[in-house]
């Protein structure tokens, strides 16, 4: 049986001892699978939302990836109440006109 990226991923994770960056675990992962240069292109992404959703992986900081369970919950868990929302609708952006045939 064939594994997932996100399992081949696990596997190199749990023989390494530190965090990887997502493009280094990611050509280490596509090296094992086998991958064509056009099946990295088209699966990256793939990847990069699987590890997002798999609970064994967190991503640590500066885009590098390591397994949860090397880190303890505050380290692995983002405090809703921190993030920053802009209440004020106001995102940085003019606003466009409607109808631009009007504005010529």
């Amino acid at each position: 049986m064939k594994k997932s990226m996100v399992d081949v991923a696990f596997d190199l994770m749990t023989r390494k001892k530190k965090p990887v960056v997502f493009l280094k675990l990611w050509q280490e992962v596509s090296e094992i699978m086998g991958f064509t240069v056009a099946q990295e292109e088209d699966n990256i992404a793939q990847f990069y939302s699987d590890l997002s959703l798999d609970d064994r992986f967190v991503n640590v900081s500066e885009n590098k990836w390591d397994l949860r369970s090397r880190h303890t919950y505050d380290e692995s868990v983002v405090d809703p109440s921190a993030i920053m929302i802009d209440e004020d609708g106001d995102d940085g952006y003019e606003d466009e006109p409607e109808d631009k045939e009007e504005n010529e």
